[in-house]
């Protein structure tokens, strides 16, 4: 007997989906209102409550899910363990600083609305849990992801993410229904504890030895497949521990981050994250209940306008609080004010176990989703009310397109401003990018040739004739940026040499680790020239001020030598020069003073024995 083949009605089902897909989403990309706005409506046109030709929203939701676990995969590569143990501040502090003001507002909002206080909490408590998928994906589209701005909302929503764990739990505890026992309980920290472990136990140990023993089989499919099984399977083990898969997948990412298949892993995932993130959001416009909202809708309509009012002003204040500018911390409250996806299983969890009532789990469902269709274009009308969409006037500035030189230098503030002087006082050819408008013109009337372009763009640097260059020199004081445009440099441009301007230690042992010619700490060298003219400001010689500075040099030397080879910023402490004593002192330098006898019964003090100044 053949195999039975999909029905007509499922493929009608597929080509449903991937038709309304591809004609709502370009069409809400021309309008300038993004593609996010596009699926959610696509969503609603062939969902339950448009043309009917899906009944079962949640069944899509449950599969697409997997988009966003695989969107924060794919984010957990660009984080290495030691940049996510650097944003631990801002994950914790700031997240439990924005979390904790947002559901206190938000919660009296709710009991205002009517709702008694244990269903306000929930609800508030749901609605703080902003969408990973909407705000990720506006996120992407701006390229923001790895500005700082970016950085920390992608750290608030890490945090939002643990916290569906807590909350669940409270919900339980909350619960009038039998409980289970402590026992239970126990037995439930304990299996995500172990799933935890697991995890990581595969991340450090398995996943590499995996990935070099598939590529030796030089089997294409099977490295895609092999991909798909890393975040699926971490996403499981999770699920199973109890908690979020997206989490799961996401620390995957980080512990596969310094892999050299890192790349490799994101060009297999990324189709199927655009495809199943863009499914998502199709489920999302579908789980829109219309006949809720008919039946409710002034409740839900001032809910909707309420709660994100208030969270978006909580996030501004908290942002301000925190030292971020006016217009960042603006576009952070109007990203981040709407409930997200978890809210969906937080408000499922308490209507089960009998903390809120069906009414107002459908009511609460039906403000979040109208929340996250309403953030695309909030964000839209906030920026273009700011001028922060508007791209920069190029009036006077030419773009890179066309260049050809020997050195290409990517960045001309005060740092590529200096550096270029010897390159152009040997009129070595250089060609000079910038994304500072102000900047370029600036430079034009001091006698300088700046293009327009951005270095983390492929295509803007090979315009800029980066496949030509021998030399690229990264002057930004951007360090993500400059940590990017240095490994696609490496990738893309072998035949150039690659001399990057660093931040820290730490940066430069990235840097390092990518393979960069040539990297200096952008104060590094200063600060050593300061210190030498301290030591003659205090009447030290020259000449042993200028020894004491190339020792300096040579200890720091050795010292990031240590760095390099343990892959550790603390493998030098034992050559860092303190003011606190060491347990076996040495003179730093030779001493200025001849050794002089303490007893005054030999007479004169003989000169030293050699070898005596060495103590």
């Amino acid at each position: 007997m053949a195999a039975e083949g999909p029905t007509g009605s499922e493929l009608l089902h597929v080509v449903a989906l991937l038709g309304a897909a591809v004609v709502m989403v370009p069409i809400f990309r021309r309008l300038g209102l993004g593609s996010v706005l596009g699926y959610l409506c696509a969503g609603l046109l062939i969902g339950p409550f448009g043309f009917t030709w899906f009944n079962d929203p949640q069944a899509i939701l449950h599969v697409a899910e997997l988009g966003v676990v695989m969107f924060l995969f794919v984010v957990g590569l660009e984080m290495r363990p030691q940049h996510l143990w650097s944003l631990r501040r801002q994950i914790f502090g700031l997240g439990t600083l924005q979390i904790g003001l947002c559901t206190l507002v938000l919660t009296g909002v709710a009991m205002l609305g009517g709702l008694d206080p244990r269903s306000a909490f929930i609800g508030a408590s749901g609605f703080v849990l902003t969408s990973t998928a909407v705000v990720m994906q506006l996120l992407s589209e701006r390229g923001d992801i790895a500005l700082p701005r970016g950085q920390k909302i992608v750290s608030i929503l890490l945090f939002e993410d643990l916290l569906i764990v807590p909350l669940l739990a409270l919900v339980a505890f909350m619960s009038p229904l039998p409980q289970m026992d402590g026992g239970g309980r126990g037995l439930g920290i304990l299996t995500a504890i172990a799933a935890l472990a697991g995890l990581v136990v595969a991340g450090v140990w398995l996943l590499n030895p995996l990935f070099r023993l598939l590529a030796a089989a030089k089997a294409r499919e099977v490295m895609t497949a092999a991909a798909l099984l890393v975040v699926l399977g971490a996403a499981l083990l999770m699920d199973l521990g109890g908690l979020s898969m997206a989490m799961g997948a996401f620390l995957a990412g980080v512990l596969l981050s310094g892999s050299t298949f890192r790349h490799q892993l994101e060009a297999d995932i990324e189709p199927f994250r655009g495809l199943l993130l863009g499914l998502f959001f199709l489920g999302v416009g579908m789980a829109l209940d219309l006949a809720v909202v008919a039946a409710n809708w002034p409740l839900i309509l001032s809910g909707v306008l309420a709660m994100m009012a208030g969270k978006a002003a909580c996030i501004y204040v908290v942002a301000r609080i925190t030292r971020s500018p006016h217009l960042e911390a603006l576009d952070r409250a109007v990203l981040m004010a709407q409930g997200g996806e978890f809210a969906f299983v937080l408000f499922s969890a308490a209507q089960a176990a009998g903390v809120i009532s069906g009414t107002a789990n459908a009511n609460l469902t039906a403000i979040v989703v109208l929340s996250m269709a309403l953030t695309p274009l909030v964000v839209l009308l906030v920026r273009r009310s700011t001028h922060c969409d508007r791209p920069p006037s190029l009036d006077g500035v030419e773009v890179a397109e066309g260049l050809t030189g020997s050195v290409l230098i990517v960045g001309f503030g005060r740092f590529g401003q200096v550096m270029s002087q010897a390159l152009l006082a040997r009129d070595v050819d250089v060609t000079i990018i910038d994304t500072d408008i102000e900047m370029i013109t600036s430079a034009g009337e001091f006698g300088f040739k700046v293009y327009y372009g951005d270095g983390r763009r492929a295509d803007v640097m090979r315009a800029s004739g980066a496949g030509n260059a021998r030399l690229i020199a990264v002057c930004i004081d951007d360090r993500a940026a400059a940590t990017q445009i240095a490994g696609m440099c490496g990738r893309l441009f072998p035949q150039a040499k690659v001399l990057v301007r660093s931040f820290d230690r730490e940066h430069a042992l990235e840097l390092v680790a990518l393979g960069v010619d040539y990297q200096i700490r952008e104060t590094f060298e200063s600060a050593v020239r300061f210190g030498q003219a301290a030591l003659e400001a205090l009447d030290v010689s020259p000449a042993e001020a200028a020894a004491v500075t190339e020792e300096v040099r040579r200890l720091d030397a050795e010292r990031f030598a240590l760095e390099v080879a343990a892959g550790d910023v603390r493998a030098g402490r034992p050559l860092i020069i303190g003011n606190t004593p060491p347990a076996t002192p040495t003179p730093f330098t030779t001493p200025r003073r001849s050794s002089k006898r303490l007893d005054t019964t030999g007479g004169e003090a003989s000169p030293p024995a050699e070898g005596d100044a060495a103590g």
